[in-house]
């Protein structure tokens, strides 16, 4: 089996020159770490997808568990198979999305289009679209995309001061202030800013509150055209250029050459067979990602594919509590759970929304695209996000050529 690379920055030591604690604590710490930031930084996006379709907490647990599964195998799989850190997740822009678009639309028509979107992702990797097909997608038009998609949630996080201005604002306080020396933690520690002030404030109700194993939910799909344009195609769309092509970055910059066709093919494989109990998507991590990558996994690089599987044994355990995840997400306060995802997002839509301005050639096209997003419209059923990157097309075909 091919080792993975080591980059020169980070020299292999030499035998016995690390402890058996040095050999496995940080990557089991890096482990830990990615599933708690992972889990505190996005499910709450999640949460807000489900009930969007409609789904009960029991779904919503069956959803969790169906990621966790997922992630689980091809944390492991991937990393054990590659001896590089390859780390998966769900698609928090895709979740993002479905938030906004799910509306209206039946639990089996969105399993439908989950399906579609794993059917396009086997094929990007199959195929060896990827590459070609994303890079006929502009990364200021993906960018603006993303960062009109998930802008609606920082705006509900204002919006949630009006009627909890002290939780709120204590959450954004503990956030900025996170940051100054505590970045990686900033979103863990300003959930348990938010959840220990709820609970002083009597906000959290505790008979929703049980210890109960995840089941899984299996819903059987229906297939509707304008629900496969309006949020099969966008997921698609926001999954590969916002998850699996920074997720491949990431890795690269930290030395390692994943097998981009192998890896995307598995995640397509894996959204298939779990589509159906929720797992709308799964792709390459990046930001978690980085942290099994890095060296605070471990100083040997050729070791830090013990961090990935660690991070898929670390979701198994916390998949069986999905159920338990959803119980205490409905027994919060809606203005903790906004403003969790909005503010959590900050950073992301601010890069988003720097690299869609950042090519005046595409500038004005980019924020057409933006704003339509943005606004929430939709025309035949088809969601806010489509029209976007169509409108930022339409924009940039027609604008004056120099």
């Amino acid at each position: 089996m091919e080792e993975s690379p080591v980059p020169s920055s980070h020299p292999l030591p030499g035998p016995g020159a690390l402890s058996p604690v040095a050999n496995w604590l940080p990557p089991i710490v890096a482990g830990f770490v990615t599933v708690l930031i992972g889990f505190s930084s996005s499910v709450a996006i999640i949460f807000q997808a489900a009930q969007a379709a409609g789904a009960d907490s029991a779904i919503i647990g069956s959803w969790l568990l169906a990621f966790c599964v997922g992630l689980a195998l091809t944390c492991i799989g991937l990393s054990w198979r590659y001896r590089m850190p390859i780390v998966t997740a769900w698609s928090t822009p895709g979740a993002a999305l479905l938030a906004t678009s799910l509306a209206g639309v039946s639990l089996d028509q969105a399993v439908g289009a989950f399906l579609f979107c794993g059917l396009l992702i086997t094929l990007a990797g199959v195929t060896g679209w990827f590459e070609r097909v994303i890079g006929r997608i502009p990364v200021a038009l993906a960018s603006a995309l993303l960062a009109g998609i998930l802008t609606r949630f920082a705006l509900d996080a204002v919006l949630a001061a009006r009627t909890q201005p002290w939780l709120v604002g204590a959450m954004f306080a503990s956030y900025l202030v996170a940051r100054l020396w505590l970045a990686r933690y900033a979103v863990p520690i300003m959930l348990i800013v938010g959840l220990a002030l709820a609970a002083a404030m009597g906000l959290i109700d505790g008979s929703k509150l049980a210890l109960a194993p995840a089941v899984p939910h299996l819903v059987w799909p229906s297939f509707s055209w304008p629900v496969l344009i309006g949020v099969g195609i966008p997921l698609f769309v926001v999954t590969m250029a916002s998850q699996n092509v920074p997720g491949v970055a990431v890795l690269r910059a930290s030395g390692y050459e994943p097998p981009i066709s192998a890896v995307t093919t598995s995640t397509g494989v894996m959204t298939l067979l779990l589509a159906p109990f929720g797992a709308f998507a799964i792709n390459l991590a990046a930001i978690t990602a980085a942290i099994c990558a890095g060296p605070h996994a471990h100083p040997d690089p050729g070791r830090r594919w013990i961090a990935g599987v660690f991070a898929g044994l670390f979701y198994l355990i916390v998949g069986f509590f999905g159920a338990s995840v959803a119980m205490l997400l409905s027994a919060l306060p809606p203005e903790l759970v906004v403003a969790l995802a909005g503010i959590a997002l900050l950073a992301t839509i601010a890069t988003g929304l720097a690299q869609a301005c950042a090519d005046p050639n595409w500038r004005e096209a980019a924020v057409v695209a933006f704003l339509v997003t943005l606004s929430g419209v939709s025309f035949f059923g088809i969601g806010s996000a489509f029209w976007g990157l169509m409108a930022g097309v339409v924009t940039a075909w027609l604008r004056p050529r120099s």
